[in-house]
């Protein structure tokens, strides 16, 4: 598929449809049958009516009519249930991918830049509003593509009854469509505000899973700062607005709905009166049975007027949802070169919401595929780090002057290499954009004198290793969080546990390294939550070493430890026994204490995002006013 920076709607469904097409047919065969068996029943209707009036031309007795019907039904019935499955197969499948490709395109993001969901002024998006979009418009979606199934059904079989009806009568037949004709103009005149309550529903949703998922996430503090009734109080303010918005957008889907099944009653009324009076004008022309057989097979032909009503009505609000997922993509990579005045084409376009991608499921679907392996850290010569310099880096955050300038480095193998400075002086933002986590707006980076394109993807195990000040566990076992699917031997693991001074820790937790740490490592303190990271980092072993301020939750005599540790483990190339054999580690950090400059090989002064001093610690402690304040 061509990657293209716009897809029409049409085009999305199109490609969704396309992911699973013989799953599609399957479920659109059983729904063709679900909306077209009910068309023999018509034909044995007549035939009834017929035999009672003694113009049949069968010469069936009407309890042999009556098992043909009841068999029909019976038809119908087991096809219902079978296309039920279908159906919830393929909807499930459908939502899994949108949902599947939706994540795959936030996480190639930049890790540390900021969501925004607006064309302008950038708004910037929390986690918890995002869910909105794979909750929501995921749903919207998943919706208009099951109805794609029916109404082409549907569809088929009203243009046969309308033929039925064209064999009975044409002047009558043609009245039918003039109520399609008065449904679409009411979409038509409709679709500013089917759009307009439907985008402003889904923002309304959008604030309040937004609020809910900063409120879980920042509960201590609300408590500590005693704003439970203020937090509270706002959350009903946003949950009434999100009420009256979804009243709106509710009662205007109900009432064009009513208006399109009004349409379609008075119709049928009109054409059965016309009907009724052609009967009594033109007697013999127009049996009972044929009457009782244009009743039936009209009522094909108005479900599907109001079905089609509908689904064009449905379709401009699933419109809403594309544009809300393209706003989202398209800022999410162009934002940052649109906040400095450069126009950029977005590398990240709808279409990969669309992505034939592997689902791993099993079920009806012919793309299920076992789950690919853990690909291990593999070692080569070009992973060996032996200088890592950085020239001219530059990012500024959107719409502010916040961020770092022009800031140069080179760090040397085995060294230790210290960013220090006033809280805001750009440590974090400068060790997020070497590694690939803010994007790099200017500069370069090189790696052994090879220039790194990619910083995201380069600096990974076993190349690098970062634990940043708040780490982040997943709700499964202390071992798992470690390993994250690394296959390393017992020895390994208690190594990297000692070396982060995490052993007599592990050893007081009820079940050791199989306890079960809760949600973002709830059942440990924030010491531990950075020892469990640290010992993450060491397992792997890495060339170089990020810490973003250690210090922010260990206590100076742990900290110290764990340097002396490390320092220690580097130096023990020699030692056949020990696990750490032939490593060399590097060490880029953050730090204010004292003890880790005064060890440090050489330090970086950040003051307002650039490079205010640098060197050794005793020669900066004489000349740096921040060095002197520290």
């Amino acid at each position: 598929m061509a990657a293209t920076a716009k897809m029409s709607g049409w085009q999305f469904l199109w490609w969704m449809i396309g992911y699973a097409p013989k799953l599609y047919v399957i479920d659109g065969f059983f729904w063709i049958l679900i909306e077209g068996l009910p068309v023999i029943p018509g034909l044995i209707i007549r035939e009834f009516f017929n035999t009672l009036t003694g113009s049949s031309q069968l010469g069936l007795s009407p309890w042999s009519l009556v098992v043909l019907l009841l068999i029909a039904e019976v038809g119908r019935i087991v096809a219902l249930f079978v296309g039920r499955i279908t159906k919830t197969e393929h909807r499930f499948l459908m939502s899994s991918l949108l949902r599947r490709n939706f994540l795959e395109c936030l996480l190639s993001r930049p890790g540390a830049q900021p969501l925004a969901a607006s064309g302008e002024t950038l708004q910037t998006v929390s986690p918890g509003e995002v869910i909105s979009y794979f909750r929501d418009d995921a749903k919207q979606i998943e919706e208009i593509i099951a109805w794609t199934s029916q109404i082409v059904g549907a569809g088929l079989f009203a243009l046969g009854s309308i033929a039925i009806l064209l064999s009975v009568n044409v002047r009558i037949t043609l009245f039918i469509f003039l109520p399609l004709i008065v449904m679409l103009v009411v979409v038509q005149q409709a679709e500013t505000r089917l759009k307009r309550y439907r985008r402003a529903s889904r923002q309304a949703t959008q604030q309040v899973t937004g609020l809910v998922g900063e409120m879980f996430s920042s509960t201590q503090a609300i408590k500590v700062a005693g704003a439970e009734t203020e937090v509270l109080e706002y959350f009903r303010k946003i949950n009434e607005q999100r009420r009256q918005m979804m009243v709106k957008d509710q009662l205007l889907t109900a009432l064009v709905k009513s208006v399109f099944q009004n349409i379609v009653s008075i119709g049928t009324g009109g054409i059965l009166l016309l009907s009724s009076t052609l009967m009594q004008v033109s007697a013999g022309t127009l049996t009972v049975g044929d009457f009782a057989l244009f009743v039936y097979y009209l009522s094909f032909v108005t479900y599907f007027l109001s079905f089609l009503g509908e689904s064009i009505a449905l379709f401009k609000q699933t419109e809403v949802s594309f544009e809300r997922l393209e706003v989202l993509l398209s800022n999410t990579s162009a934002g940052e070169s649109r906040s400095n005045g450069v126009q950029e084409g977005s590398s990240l376009s709808i279409s990969a919401l669309v992505a034939h991608n592997p689902l791993y499921l099993n079920g009806l679907c012919d793309r299920k595929q076992p789950l690919p392996p853990i690909e291990q850290p593999y070692r080569d010569d070009s992973t060996c780090l032996q200088e890592l310099a950085a020239f001219n880096l530059t990012y500024h955050y959107p719409g502010t002057h916040r961020g770092i300038s022009g800031v140069n480095l080179k760090i040397p193998r085995g060294s230790l290499t210290v960013i220090t400075g006033r809280i805001g002086s750009g440590k974090t933002t400068l060790l997020r954009v070497l590694l690939g986590l803010l994007p790099l707006q200017t500069g370069a980076i090189y790696w052994n004198n090879h220039k790194v394109d990619d910083p995201a993807n380069f600096f990974v195990p076993p190349r690098s290793a970062y634990t940043p000040q708040v780490p982040k566990l997943f709700s499964t076992s202390l071992r798992e969080n470690i390993l994250l699917g690394l296959e390393k031997p017992e020895l390994d693991i208690q190594n990297a546990i000692a070396m982060a001074v995490f052993e007599q820790d592990v050893a007081d937790l009820d079940g050791g390294l199989e306890t079960v740490v809760g949600l973002r490592g709830v059942r440990l303190s924030g010491g531990q939550l950075q020892r469990a990271a640290a010992a993450r980092m060491f397992v792997h072993q890495p060339e170089l070493l990020v810490f973003d301020d250690l210090s922010s939750a260990l206590d100076v005599e742990t900290e110290q430890t764990l340097w002396s540790r490390l320092f220690a483990a580097s130096r023990v190339s020699g030692e056949k026994d020990a696990a750490v054999t032939n490593w060399m580690p590097t060490f880029l950090v953050v730090s204010h204490r004292p003890w880790v400059l005064r060890h440090a090989d050489h330090i970086i002064v950040l003051k307002d995002g650039q490079v205010e001093a640098q060197g050794k610690y005793n020669n900066l402690l004489k000349t740096c006013a921040e060095i002197q304040l520290e």
